[in-house]
């Protein structure tokens, strides 16, 4: 059984699923290789648009898989992040080289071309919480549920790049009271703070995220990805300056391929623009 499965919704629209319903998703070594190696294929389909990532059966993602015993697959490619860490603990190296590979998963969502939107069914706890975090996009069910749990395993909170991006989509007292008190939360909540968009029922939140995606695809493929990297790395501009030279040179640089063009065109002709490919 495959641990991620792809399916492309619509023309430009695929949907990621993370596929280990038996244990509410939660991110084994293997998981996590099937997870690169999906964003590998995203990455380099130039006709890929918008990504949607969800979960099999009634989790999004449970975090890291901490419960012993065999997985689908022998040897250490499918062993659960639980059993493999305590053999890594002798070398700090090899501990760290573990860390690295998960949290390099999510600042390659953050950093993909693509949006990516977080259709979240079920718990987001500890690393699926930082998964979610790290989509440019959230829409949860009614039944998910969200924590920075790692503070209750006796280690920080800040882990997989929850510190960082968690303060900046809910503000730093919020994030605090969230990851001090590793407290779970609802899918209300979730949106009273502005961290999911939409809450809607069980079952249909890839279509809400579905109708998201079809507003975002009929956009020009350069405008969507220059408007997600720009709007990320203005963030963390320095001063307004700085972000308007950002924007300035990133608005001429659109301009020259000939897309506003069509657009004009396309605005006085009464049609749907025909954008170029990437």
């Amino acid at each position: 059984m495959d641990d991620v499965l792809y399916e492309q919704l619509e023309p430009g629209i695929a949907l990621l699923t993370l596929n280990r319903p038996q244990r509410r998703n939660a991110l084994s070594s293997r998981l996590l290789g099937a997870l690169h190696a999906a964003l590998d294929r995203v990455a380099g389909d130039p006709d890929a648009r918008v990504v949607i990532v969800t979960g099999a059966g009634t989790g999004f993602c449970s975090g890291a898989d901490m419960r012993s015993g065999p997985e689908e697959a022998g040897g250490t490619e499918g062993t659960p992040i639980g059993d493999l860490l305590p053999r890594l603990q002798g070398s700090l190296t090899r501990t760290f080289a573990s860390q690295e590979l998960m949290a390099s998963l999510f600042e390659r969502v953050h950093r993909l071309r693509q949006p990516v939107i977080a259709a979240v069914n079920g718990a987001a706890m500890g690393g699926g919480f930082a998964f979610a975090l790290a989509c440019d996009i959230r829409f949860a069910s009614s039944d998910a549920t969200f924590g920075a749990v790692f503070i209750k395993r006796g280690v920080s909170s800040c882990d997989m790049g929850t510190s960082y991006l968690l303060p900046r989509l809910v503000g730093a007292s919020r994030a605090a009271e969230l990851m001090l008190t590793g407290r779970v939360f609802d899918a209300s909540e979730a949106r009273e703070m502005g961290l999911v968009l939409d809450v809607v029922a069980p079952g249909a939140v890839v279509d809400r995220a579905l109708e998201t995606a079809r507003l975002i695809a009929a956009n020009g493929p350069l405008a969507v990805w220059m408007t997600k990297e720009t709007m990320w790395q203005t963030i963390d501009a320095p001063s307004y300056r700085h972000a308007l030279d950002m924007e300035n040179r990133t608005q001429v640089m659109c301009t020259a391929t000939g897309e506003l063009t069509e657009a004009f065109a396309a605005f006085r002709e009464g049609r749907p623009a025909r954008w170029q490919p990437l």
